[in-house]
C-alpha cells in the first residue's frame, strides 16, 4: 500500500462489499447470509462477516436469524410506503433549497454525476446508472446546505439508495435528472417543484412495478 492510499479496515471493506451486492440486485431480497459460507466467499474471517451484517442491520437491508446468520431484507409494500413517504419529504426540501442555495462548484459536481448516468444509461449499464442517480440525489442534498437534512440523509442513505434503484427505465430517469438540473442552474423554484413531484411520482410508479413483478 502506498503513502497515498487509504487504509481500510476489513470489516469496513467487507460491509461495502455486501451493501454494494444489495443495493446493486447482486443478492436478491430474502438471501440468506451465513457467516461461515461469506467468509469462504469473501477470503476473510467471521469476525468481519459478523461486524458487516450488524452494520447492515443497523442500515435496515439485512434482516437477523438466530445464531449466525442473516438474510437480505425483503421490503413489503408496506415499507416501500414508509420509505416513499419519507424520500418525498426530504427531497422536496432539498430540490427547493439547492434552488436556493446551490454554488457553482456544486453545480459541476452535480453535473458530473449527471454525465456519469446519461454515459452509462445510455450504454445500458444498470449497475453504473443506478449508482451515479443515487449519486446525483445526494449531491442535491449538499447543495441544499442544511446539517440537519445532510444528517437524515446518512441515516436513511443505504435504505435509499436502494429505493432509487428500484427503476428499470434508466434513460427515462436521466433525463427527468437533466430537467431538474436545468432548473436548479436557473434557479427556477417553481420548475424544481413541479419537475420533483414528476420525478417523485414517477419513481413511485416504478417501484410499484418491480414489486408486482417480484410478488411482492
Amino acid at each position: 500500500m502506498t503513502g497515498s492510499e487509504k487504509f481500510e479496515p476489513e470489516s469496513e471493506r467487507v460491509t461495502r462489499q455486501l451493501r454494494d451486492d444489495i443495493i446493486d440486485g447482486v443478492r436478491a431480497p430474502g438471501s440468506k447470509l451465513v457467516e461461515r459460507e461469506l467468509a469462504a466467499e469473501l477470503g476473510v474471517s467471521r469476525l468481519p462477516i459478523r461486524d458487516a451484517l450488524k452494520a447492515l442491520v443497523t442500515e435496515g437491508l439485512v434482516t437477523p436469524r438466530p445464531r449466525s446468520w442473516a438474510v437480505v431484507r425483503e421490503f413489503t409494500p408496506s415499507d416501500l410506503a414508509d420509505l416513499e413517504e419519507v424520500r418525498s419529504t426530504l427531497e422536496t426540501m432539498a430540490f427547493r433549497l439547492a434552488a436556493q442555495r446551490r454554488t457553482r462548484a456544486g453545480l459541476t459536481r452535480l453535473r458530473a454525476d449527471l454525465d456519469a448516468e446519461l454515459t452509462a444509461a445510455r450504454a445500458g449499464d444498470a449497475v453504473r446508472a443506478r449508482r451515479a442517480a443515487a449519486d446525483f440525489h445526494e449531491t442535491v442534498i449538499s447543495l441544499a446546505d442544511n446539517e440537519l437534512l445532510n444528517e437524515l440523509e446518512r441515516t436513511l442513505r443505504s435504505r435509499m439508495r436502494w429505493l432509487l434503484g428500484q427503476h428499470d427505465d434508466l434513460v427515462a430517469v436521466a433525463e427527468e435528472h437533466e430537467a431538474l438540473y436545468d432548473a436548479l442552474v436557473d434557479r427556477d423554484a417553481d420548475r424544481v417543484a413541479e419537475l420533483t413531484a414528476r420525478h417523485l411520482a414517477t419513481s413511485r410508479r416504478a417501484a410499484a412495478a418491480r414489486q408486482a413483478r417480484r410478488g411482492g
